[in-house]
């Protein structure tokens, strides 16, 4: 797993030497970690990789190089995620054919972004985003050039300014995240925060997701709690 995760982000780095560079000290993790020749002995002819988990790895490769810098944190983040939610041998399969097909055809952010434009419903690019913020995060903090990546990737699928405001003051902390979270302004009455509670929880509910990719639904649960979250900041700094 690690080789094909240096291998993609090495390539995307520095082109072919580097993809090729860490394949193979990726590899030499994976011996030493699993005292095998190798974990992809055995090839996987069903389930193959769809295109929207494809392009979900290139555009988190794409923030993972913006500061120009690839953090450890936010490589096992992906790592990760891909794991938790399609398995060891799935998740090992799309790395693997993310790094062939890369050789192949770098794709521009507008045409990644393009197929979940047209494939994917408005609620499932806000998951999208979501996991992108994630991996951005993944080391603590989200960089201005990370940040400023993710707003064009958001751009591209076509989200919302203030949807946008808000899955980012999930991240990015400050004394009024609460509200942008709600997209509602401090000065709201407690009316108006109790409807705009209500729209975002509704907006945000998993089950408004049309898609049954498990990392999409558990971005969604997450995102949930996150505007739940938030409305009980508020309640709690108001004593309602």
């Amino acid at each position: 797993m690690i080789k094909w995760i240096a291998a993609f982000i090495g390539y995307y780095l520095f082109r072919f030497p580097g993809a090729m560079l860490g394949f193979f000290i990726g590899g030499m993790i994976d011996r030493y970690k699993s005292g095998s020749n190798s974990i992809f002995q055995t090839r996987f002819s069903s389930n193959q990789p769809g295109k929207l988990q494809l392009n979900l790895l290139a555009l988190s490769a794409t923030v993972i190089k913006a500061d120009g810098q690839v953090k450890t944190q936010e490589l096992q983040f992906v790592r990760n995620f891909f794991i938790a939610n399609y398995g060891s041998e799935q998740a090992a399969m799309i790395f693997e054919t993310f790094n062939e097909q890369i050789k192949i055809e770098v794709q521009s952010i507008s045409d990644l972004a393009m197929i979940f434009v047209q494939r994917t419903p408005y609620e499932t690019r806000l998951q999208v985003l979501h996991f992108l913020f994630g991996v951005g995060n993944a080391d603590g903090s989200i960089s201005k050039s990370e940040l400023n990546k993710i707003n064009q990737i958001a751009d591209a699928l076509g989200i919302r300014s203030s949807d946008f405001e808000s899955i980012q003051a999930m991240f990015i902390k400050d004394t009024e995240s609460s509200y942008k979270v709600l997209e509602i302004l401090p000065s709201a009455s407690a009316e108006e925060v109790k409807k705009a509670y209500r729209n975002m929880a509704k907006k945000f509910h998993p089950d408004k997701l049309q898609s049954k990719d498990p990392a999409l639904i558990k971005g969604a649960q997450e995102k949930f709690q996150e505007v739940q979250k938030a409305y009980e900041a508020i309640q709690k700094e108001r004593d309602l």
